[in-house]
């Protein structure tokens, strides 16, 4: 049976004073803290679908992401891991999980700020998409939740109902992003000069350098650099970012450090 293909965009139909202005949202630390599909991983494992170790496996490559911000590295690694643990995997089980994804990880760690630009351009009259390398199964709920247009994310092939572990067309991911929001913006008859994208990532740089309207939002080193060169908006939403942050990451590590030994303590008895 030849593969079925997700649509890329789903659109929720609204008003739209400005039918010409969208935004684009980034989601792993632009919209929320982390890494989204680490909690799709974690709900997965609960559910048994994969084991003890590859669970494991998943959560370092997450504490790499949280320490030292997005890669294109790290972003290859973790979905590559996914489609792996994800091959077998029935898609309405996924989409089911993604919604307790939503109300157990995702909600309480999205950026209030973030959150606060998205509704005013909403309110305002534009349409705004999230545009993620996260499954698009996952960023559909998480745009849906938020009552956001729609979601361009990464597709997963599926045979029989079950993915296979590979991608339809590319990872969503860097000069990827650019080229889906400029196929959108062709299909839904945006101006990008009237457009705006948000992102913490340099590797988000040839989607930010596509819009009129460019943002950095809790940005690393190297967007945060070309965005002062650029004069460039920067929102940093993480309070008191160092002191913080550091804090979070430590304790991030003890828990989930403390979560395996608990688990693994569990299976032997």
């Amino acid at each position: 049976m030849p593969a079925e293909k997700k649509a890329p965009a789903a659109v929720r139909p609204a008003p739209l004073p400005r039918p010409g202005e969208a935004a684009f949202f980034d989601v792993d630390n632009t919209l929320m803290k982390g890494a989204s599909i680490f909690h799709v991983a974690r709900k997965m494992y609960e559910r048994k679908a994969f084991t003890l170790q590859d669970a494991a496996g998943f959560a370092w490559k997450h504490l790499a992401f949280l320490f030292r911000g997005e890669s294109l590295e790290d972003v290859h690694s973790i979905q590559a891991s996914a489609l792996s643990l994800a091959a077998g995997i029935r898609s309405a089980d996924v989409a089911t999980v993604g919604h307790e994804v939503y109300d157990e990880f995702i909600e309480s760690r999205i950026w209030p700020g973030t959150k606060a630009l998205a509704e005013q351009h909403l309110r305002v009259g534009r349409r705004v998409w999230l545009v993620t390398a996260t499954p698009i199964e996952i960023a559909s709920v998480i745009a849906d939740r938020l009552g956001l247009t729609g979601a361009l994310g990464t597709v997963g092939e599926i045979e029989d109902g079950a993915y296979t572990g590979r991608v339809v067309g590319e990872v969503l991911h860097g000069p990827a992003k650019a080229e889906a929001v400029s196929e959108l913006a062709s299909r839904e008859g945006l101006d990008l000069h009237d457009c705006w994208a948000y992102s913490d990532s340099h590797n988000d740089i040839p989607l930010l350098s596509l819009v009129g309207h460019p943002v950095a939002i809790n940005p690393d080193t190297r967007l945060r650099l070309h965005a002062n060169a650029h004069n460039w908006p920067i929102y940093d939403f993480r309070s008191g970012r160092r002191a913080a942050t550091l804090g979070l990451k430590a304790a991030t590590v003890g828990g989930v450090l403390y979560g395996l030994w608990r688990s693994y303590s569990r299976i032997r008895r």
